[in-house]
């Protein structure tokens, strides 16, 4: 991982009495110009970002108050805020938030970074289940719980199984969702895929896999790179091998008309269609992101 380049720095004399003494315009311009520096594309408007988490105040009172002086603990929380992300670690670490789907998650490093385009996801289960009688359904590799919470927060009749074979993820999806209120309605088990499942049969599975081929990781971002959970990544393959193990596996948890939602990688639908047996499966429906990439495998059970 690469040292950030360039820190703030005070001219001779007590450190502390110049931290205190530094004001917002200042910190502003400097951070913003030590993250350009170190490849940060949006400076600017990051580096207001955390200075208003060091600070814990709003946009509004960033840009209403220039002349505003840090105090000695501000300052230097937003120091290392801005050490962190001139090494490329995401901002949703530091700030330890993300929002997804009009909720605020807690994320850390032990679960991917919420995606706007995972919530495709999402809207498609919410439509299914709502024509539903039991409302039940499933996610493989919960993570942070950012889909199923979204969806019980949508369809307050459903209920969630979540699988996860990372302890450390599961603790972030019990997190969130005793905080936003669905912890009664979501079961939490670690589990290879179903291997500790009931064995019950659900109305919907849903799953965001590892679907990065591993030799597409080093062209990642820093950011996703070299801080988020490797293994939520990819399956150190061609990014295929759990996909198809949920296909194979999920009619044996699916009721009949059930569906499997999956979020794909690029140029994998070719891949994924094949995946789908007939005679077992409907045919897939797939669907784009906004930049037009097949982004969502939606199938069918017979």
């Amino acid at each position: 991982m690469a040292r950030p380049q360039d820190h703030f720095s005070y001219a001779p004399g007590d450190t502390a009495r110049r931290r205190s003494a530094m004001i917002i315009s200042e910190a502003l311009t400097s951070a913003e110009s030590i993250l350009a520096t170190n490849g940060i594309v949006e400076a600017r408007r990051e580096a207001a970002s955390l200075l208003m988490l060091a600070i814990k105040r709003d946009k509004t009172f960033l840009y209403a108050h220039p002349d505003y002086a840090l105090t000695e603990l501000e300052a230097s929380t937003f120091e290392s805020f801005l050490q962190r992300r001139a090494t490329r670690e995401p901002l949703q670490y530091i700030s330890g938030v993300q929002e997804f789907y009009g909720l605020e998650f807690e994320v850390t490093p032990d679960v991917l970074i919420p995606r706007p385009e995972t919530e495709m996801v999402v809207e498609h289960a919410i439509e299914i289940l709502k024509s539903r009688a039991t409302k039940r359904f499933c996610e493989i590799g919960i993570g942070s719980g950012c889909i199923s919470i979204s969806i019980l927060h949508s369809v307050p009749d459903a209920t969630a199984v979540g699988l996860d074979l990372s302890t450390s993820a599961l603790n972030v999806a019990r997190r969130n969702a005793e905080k936003l209120g669905s912890i009664e309605r979501l079961e939490l088990i670690e589990s290879d895929l179903f291997a500790k499942s009931s064995g019950e049969r659900f109305d919907v599975i849903v799953s965001n896999p590892p679907y990065v081929p591993s030799d597409d990781i080093e062209g990642l971002q820093p950011e996703v790179r070299d801080f988020e959970p490797r293994a939520a990544l990819t399956d150190g393959r061609d990014g295929l091998s759990i996909i198809s193990r949920i296909v194979e596996e999920a009619p044996r948890f699916l009721t009949s008309g059930g569906f499997l939602l999956m979020e794909i990688g690029i140029d994998q639908s070719t891949q994924v269609d094949a995946m789908f047996e007939p005679g077992i499966w409907h045919s897939p429906e797939f669907f784009p992101d906004l930049q037009g990439i097949p982004r969502l495998v939606c199938a069918e059970l017979i």
